[in-house]
């Protein structure tokens, strides 16, 4: 086989020297150049490019957790094989912890220890170093009060002299209102005086009206009870007269 593939690759390169030996000459006839249109032919008519009506775009919100509604059902096949999943997962990941190469005990007289692998070693403590320093700071001044607010005075001031009488006289201008206090007062009293005594009346009606029927009341039972006796005595003798007879 090895003999073969030698003679091969000797006869391959021998034709490729005889090839390029031979100078390069061409044989095809000359013809002429095919006519070709002056611009590309349009594309064809792609259907519609709205990407509402593609159906590869997602509806919805791509935001919104994908739940199920109240009414459905979870399919009791694909939970069990979830929960199969899970048990599978579990017990792979507690065979891989068991089959991790664990650090053997220490021997007889060493015990181990944890040390730092990083180029540059630093302390390891549990208390933060701590460090009082002092600064004094010059003394601040109380904020003054805030000035009361003075709105900007507009237009122009004008002064005048009044005099006793000039506007109007006290005792003159008094009397009608007076009048109407007076007669208000006096009207409002009146028409308590006369609510009052309505309602006098009124409680003294309703107690008559009670009494009367209180009697009305007490002469039907006294007449319920006295009837009711002479059907029992009815009753009784007649009961009586039966027992003789027989």
């Amino acid at each position: 086989l090895y003999s073969l593939l030698s003679s091969l690759s000797f006869k391959r390169r021998y034709q490729n020297r005889a090839t390029m030996a031979q100078p390069y000459t061409y044989t095809a006839d000359p013809r002429a150049v095919p006519q070709r249109a002056k611009y590309r032919e349009a594309p064809p008519a792609a259907g519609p490019k709205n990407i509402m009506w593609d159906k590869r775009v997602f509806r919805g919100s791509n935001y919104a957790p994908q739940t199920l509604p109240a009414t459905a059902q979870p399919d009791p096949v694909q939970l069990q094989r979830e929960a199969e999943s899970r048990r599978r997962r579990t017990q792979q990941s507690r065979q891989r912890d068991l089959q991790m190469p664990q650090t053997p005990d220490a021997v007889d007289g060493r015990k181990h220890m944890e040390m730092q692998t990083e180029v540059y070693l630093e302390e390891i403590s549990d208390r933060v170093p701590e460090a009082d320093n002092e600064t004094q700071t010059d003394p601040f001044l109380d904020r003054p009060p805030s000035p009361h607010f003075v709105p900007t005075k507009t237009g122009v001031d004008k002064e005048t002299q009044i005099y006793d009488g000039d506007l109007f006289d006290f005792d003159l201008e008094v009397d009608p209102i007076l009048e109407v206090l007076v007669g208000k007062t006096l009207e409002q009293s009146m028409m308590e005086v006369l609510e009052e005594e309505e309602l006098a009346n009124m409680r003294a009606h309703q107690q008559k009206f009670e009494q009367l029927r209180n009697a009305e009341l007490a002469e039907t039972q006294r007449m319920e009870a006295a009837g009711k006796r002479r059907v029992d005595e009815k009753e009784r003798r007649k009961a009586q007269e039966r027992a003789r007879v027989q």
